[in-house]
């Protein structure tokens, strides 16, 4: 047996049960001496511990009990969009007994964890949440030091630091209990979009920090900082766009630093507490699918990136995409383990993508642990764009998705899908898990929300299995040359198309984004341009569109525009996206074959995958004698010594339990809503729980406002 860090003696006590060696149990009592002790009953960091693991070692609840789990309690906080547009992805924390969670408008609230009863709700919004853009909160972060317990996380562009005794601000932190967090970037972003979804990582008395931003013109950058946790001051910053002198600096052009935005860490952290470095996953640089003003490689974008977490200093790097033209940010913290190479234990750290590749590193040194292949790839036919000649794909470990496409891929359940996906195929350029974004239209497979995804993978360390769930939903992006048109048509077609459709439509990628056709029926200009500026549930705030802006988008949704041509639209780019496009066929399914979403757990020894199945069912495709598909899906699985693989995710509003050794179904229980989160599991009194947040609000289903415990 392999001793590490993430296990607790609880866990090596139980494999010596099983392997009944006596004489072990001597030198496991030893070395518990220098090992970390997890305390399992409860869950103090965001996906269970700071390695990402994903991974408890309580087993109350285990294979051969678990078909007897009910609901233990329920919880609702009362505040889902009545238009089903609310989501709430929230990992929960549970410390000392007590559940603290955050609800769909954003409340941080704390909860008995055996009952479910409130204790106290802290509102940073004071009841105006419609004022906010793009709500939705993915976790925590717990402080303790002596008497001091502090609940830390983040609500529009704020940093908040709660006290947990009673849910009050601490007067002493930032101003008055909340951080702003577009202060101190080194640049004026008073007026862009920033925020942070995911928590940062608390190391000692510091607190790291990434953030969301825009990814299209006008956002900004991604920089890495630290803060004290007792009063908000700012500790240091790591540059993802690198200034003059910087390392990286020679991989932008020379004015990048001063108005290039993106290269951020919105997914959160891993944390190496032993060795003090912090892992920061980066994403990809704005504008996301048009690079013409960035030629290079773009450090440090779309990194795996090491730092001191101390000093924030440079440690390593390792670039997985080169000059990113497909929004194909790093979507998760790595997960941090110990595997065996040529029978020797190595620290790793094994990074998720949305290709569907697995990254897997040396911890110390970013050294590639098996060789990662330079492949040459489809050049660019964009006017000014250059993109990379070659990308990295690792060979030395399974994907757990289907990384390509081919006609023999496409929808042949009935005549009008294949017709469909085959029209689709024919339009689009060849496909290739690299094609650069086109005006005829590239089909982007698995998905851009495809591969892993935010949910994170889970890791067994007794047994070193990863278990990943995945999204296989082919979209499209076409790129439309700019050309002269109306200001309102401009303005929403480089704001507001994207999302909202090139016909005012709606769409999915950022949840159930409504459609505008008839807005001038359900609001006035004064009302419309109050969102524009401010935002609105999962819509973030566009501050810098003036009035006379707003009120020239609102007349071209409504038909009402006159102005003259004009190309005086602030759009430094020669081309715009249409949208986002995913290829549902007629019937409502995607244009492929399925399966359309899996679970797959990888043996990170054996680098095989141990077993793969279809997460997920559609209830009116299975009717018609089509099952196993699985659904797309969002949030992640939670394994448990209890030899118990826990994931909801899944658009059939479903939570499962399945045997972590053979993938079996063992179990599964219909929710109020989608529970598009990562589980968490705890114990109170020698009783397990498992508890999910059922917010909703994605892939068409309806919002949820509550969280659902279950134990035996």
């Amino acid at each position: 047996m392999k001793l590490k860090d993430s296990l607790s003696f609880q866990n090596i006590q139980y494999e010596f049960r099983m392997k009944n060696l006596l004489l072990f149990s001597i030198l496991v009592i030893a070395a518990c001496n220098t090992s970390e002790n997890i305390n399992y009953d409860d869950w103090q960091v965001y996906l269970g511990d700071n390695m990402s693991s994903q991974y408890s070692g309580l087993d109350q609840i285990n294979s051969e009990n678990v078909t007897n789990l009910r609901v233990a309690w329920s919880y609702s906080s009362n505040d889902k969009h009545s238009g089903n547009r609310s989501q709430i992805q929230c990992n929960p924390l549970i410390i000392d007994g007590i559940l603290y969670g955050t609800s769909a408008q954003l409340k941080l609230f704390a909860l008995k964890g055996d009952t479910g009863e409130e204790i106290w709700t802290f509102d940073p919004f004071d009841g105006n949440y419609q004022s906010f853009g793009m709500g939705v909160n993915r976790g925590l972060m717990y402080f303790e030091n002596g008497d001091k317990k502090r609940m830390f996380y983040s609500a529009n562009q704020y940093l908040y630091s709660v006290d947990i005794a009673d849910g009050t601000l601490d007067s002493g932190f930032g101003e008055g209990g909340k951080l702003d967090m577009k202060k101190g970037l080194g640049r004026d972003v008073d007026k862009l979009f920033l925020n942070s979804n995911s928590p940062g990582v608390i190391y000692g008395d510091l607190i790291i920090m990434g953030s969301r931003v825009s990814e299209s013109t006008g956002a900004a950058p991604g920089h890495i900082r630290a803060f004290d946790v007792h009063t908000g001051e700012q500790k240091w910053m790591f540059k993802t766009i690198p200034h003059p002198g910087e390392l990286g600096y020679d991989s932008w052009p020379k004015e990048a630093y001063q108005k290039s935005g993106g290269a951020n860490v919105w997914a959160g952290f891993s944390l190496d507490e032993e060795r003090g470095i912090v892992f920061c996953p980066t994403g990809s640089a704005s504008f996301d699918f048009y690079g013409g003003d960035r030629h290079g490689s773009n450090l440090f974008a779309n990194c795996i990136l090491a730092l001191d977490a101390k000093t924030g200093a440079y440690k390593w790097h390792y670039q997985t995409i080169h000059h990113d033209v497909w929004d194909k940010d790093l979507p998760a913290p790595p997960n941090l383990m110990t595997i065996m190479k040529e029978g020797k234990e190595v620290d790793v750290i094994a990074q998720i993508t949305k290709n569907g590749f697995l990254f897997v590193l040396d911890r110390e040194t970013g050294e590639p642990l098996y060789p990662i292949d330079e492949i040459e790839v489809p050049q660019s036919d964009l006017r000014g764009e250059k993109t990379s000649l070659t990308q990295p794909v690792p060979s030395g470990f399974p994907n757990y998705a289907r990384t390509t496409m081919t006609e023999d891929d496409l929808a042949d359940r009935n005549e009008e899908a294949y017709n469909y996906a085959k029209s689709i195929w024919e339009q689009s350029k060849p496909f290739h898990a690299f094609q650069p974004p086109s005006e005829e239209g590239t089909i982007i497979f698995p998905g851009f929300d495809g591969g892993g995804e935010w949910g994170g993978a889970a890791h067994d360390p007794v047994n070193d299995i990863m278990y990943i769930n995945s999204s296989e939903m082919p979209w499209r992006t076409t790129m439309l040359e700019v050309r002269p048109q109306t200001k309102g048509e401009g303005l929403y077609n480089i704001h507001c198309g994207s999302c909202h459709g090139a016909h005012f439509e709606g769409g999915e990628m950022f949840g159930n984004v409504p459609t505008l056709v008839n807005l001038k029926e359900r609001l006035s200009v004064e009302q419309s341009t109050t969102i524009i500026k401010g935002g609105k549930g999962v819509m973030p705030s566009f501050a810098f569109i003036d009035d006379q802006s707003a009120e020239a988008i609102y007349n071209y949704i409504n038909g009402m525009e006159i102005d003259e041509k004009t190309l005086d639209i602030d759009w430094p780019y020669p081309y715009r996206m249409r949208g986002y496009e995913k290829l549902y066929a007629p019937d409502g399914f995607p244009m492929i074959k399925p399966p359309w979403g899996q679970l797959t757990a990888i043996d990170m020894n054996k680098r095989e995958i141990s077993w793969q199945i279809p997460l997920g069912e559609h209830k009116k495709i299975a009717e018609n004698g089509m099952t196993n598909t699985g659904t797309e899906n969002y949030g992640g699985p939670i394994v448990t010594s209890g030899n118990i693989v826990f994931i909801a995710a899944t658009s059939d509003e479903k939570i499962r339990a399945f045997d972590s050794r053979t993938g079996k179904e063992l179990w599964s229980s219909d929710l109020p809503a989608a529970g598009y989160a990562t589980p968490s599991t705890y114990s109170v009194n020698g009783k397990q729980y498992v508890v999910m947040a059922c917010g909703g609000g994605k892939l068409r289903t309806k919002s949820g406002d509550s969280y659902v415990a279950f134990s035996l």
